[in-house]
């Protein structure tokens, strides 16, 4: 069975993704650590203890090959690319092999400024439209995932 794994700290298409994923047949697995408290139907929570990047192991340790990740965390992206998962942010932005190394050199850079004293603008104010387009590239997302399960699937 296909699976929905969301790295589920503050993020805001959580509901979205839950009903989305439910349309399609997929299990869906939110991770959190103890200082968030995260209950949805339709769901499991997965609850971790606090501490640096324990939400990402534990995610990455149960990912499966062709799951689908929810993250704006380009770290663990990163890892979850490698055990041949699809990921995509809350905005909708498909993180791929192709460009997962020029996100984490932006992120890197980013934090190479903010360490020496610079200021850099945070997100902006999360608008219907962010919701309707991450709908539509999620459901395009699920289709894609759904389709290279079943060719691997014939294929073996």
């Amino acid at each position: 069975m296909l699976q929905l794994l969301i790295d589920a700290d503050a993020c805001p298409v959580i509901d979205i993704a839950i009903s989305i994923s439910s349309d399609y047949g997929m299990k869906t697995l939110l991770f959190c650590d103890t200082s968030h408290r995260i209950e949805r139907e339709h769901a499991m929570t997965i609850t971790v203890p606090k501490g640096p990047d324990s939400v990402d192991f534990k995610l990455v340790n149960t990912i499966k090959k062709g799951d689908i990740v929810i993250t704006q965390d380009y770290g663990l992206a990163a890892m979850c690319l490698a055990k041949g998962a699809f990921v995509m942010d809350q905005n909708g932005r498909e993180m791929t092999s192709e460009n997962i190394d020029q996100l984490l050199s932006f992120r890197y850079e980013s934090a190479k400024f903010r360490r020496a004293g610079g200021r850099t603008k945070g997100p902006k104010k999360r608008t219907v439209e962010n919701n309707i387009n991450f709908e539509n590239y999620f459901r395009k997302l699920c289709e894609r995932a759904i389709s290279t399960k079943k060719e691997a699937g014939n294929n073996e």
